[in-house]
């Protein structure tokens, strides 16, 4: 779960920042530090309290996020069997979960650093990978890599890989198995009691 810090960190603008004036492996350096130094200073995230944490995200997150790719990703072929309330339904969910996790890693941090990758792209690009290692104090580094997409609004992220391994796909595994036994309908359900689950949780600590 340490890894997401980073991930988190790399992801929230700065207020005033415009996400198309920037390069994404710059995006990504710049708003990692600035978020890094917020969390060190904020007591209250990091004594746990995840909804200040979830605010946090919601506020200065979502908007770098191409979530209805990321959800039509990690469903992946099932994807063409959900009617467009279904698909809206799915990266609704899809987009709580993955905030819930992300807020949680906030409120985790412990003197994790990032250190960053050379970065290489062409004019054109409109697709990269920006990639990033998390080193935290006692344990081994961590690989974190970025796919970002660039839209009419600047860079977003569309998947990351720990390690090696994409989110997306560990996703895809678990989501084919629930469409193979409830169909989408069934995938819903239970993307919607995990979200009931961390609603609970984030209620009982605050």
């Amino acid at each position: 779960m340490k890894w997401l810090l980073g991930f988190v960190a790399g992801l929230i603008l700065a207020a005033g920042a415009n996400a198309q004036e920037i390069a994404p492996d710059a995006l990504v350096k710049n708003v990692t530090e600035e978020v890094l130094d917020i969390v060190r200073k904020d007591r209250d995230i990091q004594n746990g309290n995840t909804k200040r944490a979830i605010e946090l995200v919601e506020n200065k997150v979502l908007p770098y996020f191409n979530f209805a790719h990321m959800a039509q990703l990690a469903v992946a072929r099932n994807w063409r069997q959900a009617t467009p309330a279904q698909q809206k339904t799915l990266t609704d969910e899809f987009r709580l979960l993955l905030v819930r996790t992300y807020s949680k890693a906030l409120t985790e941090y412990k003197n994790q650093s990032v250190d960053y990758k050379p970065f290489k792209m062409q004019a054109a690009d409109t697709d990269v990978k920006v990639r990033t290692e998390i080193k935290q104090p006692g344990g081994k580094p961590i690989q974190l890599d970025y796919y970002l997409e660039k839209q009419d609004k600047g860079w977003k992220v569309y998947d990351i890989e720990v390690a090696g391994v994409s989110l997306i796909i560990n996703y895809r595994e678990s989501f084919a198995s629930e469409v193979n036994q409830g169909g989408i309908d069934g995938l819903i359900k239970s993307l919607q009691a995990k979200n009931r689950s961390g609603e609970a949780s984030v209620a009982k600590k605050s």
